[in-house]
């Protein structure tokens, strides 16, 4: 079972910038796809930022301009820079991996990380 160990949520201010990071426990190449969710209460955990292997990335367009989403490979760890916070972002932030084993995917989640925006 492959661990994902978030980091980086917190209390930030309307307007202000959070980096989240995502740890795998093994080789961050082992994954053909990683990305960021998030679910705030009440909703549905829906899709903030994916990035394949070869770099290419996808956001909604709601979040487009704001969120940035990267990898160190050197590293092993998956970042989501987020700016220009606003108090709709307050949610769980779940990093999520997909690993092809054979015929089959498998998904990856980590524990979430919480992130509150407000004065």
């Amino acid at each position: 079972q492959v661990q994902l160990v978030e980091s980086g949520g917190g209390l930030v201010q309307p307007g202000g910038s959070l980096r989240l990071s995502c740890a795998p426990d093994e080789s961050i190449f082992s994954f053909y796809s990683m990305g960021w969710y998030r679910q705030a209460p009440g909703k549905q955990r829906e899709l903030v930022a994916t990035i394949l292997n070869n770099g290419r990335t996808t956001y909604p367009d709601s979040l487009k301009g704001r969120f940035t989403i990267s990898r160190d490979n050197a590293k092993n760890t998956l970042y989501l820079q987020m700016n220009s916070l606003k108090p709709e972002d307050t949610a769980v932030y779940y990093c999520n991996a997909k690993q092809a084993l054979a015929a089959n995917i498998r998904d990856y989640w980590g524990q979430g990380t919480q992130v509150t925006v407000a004065s």
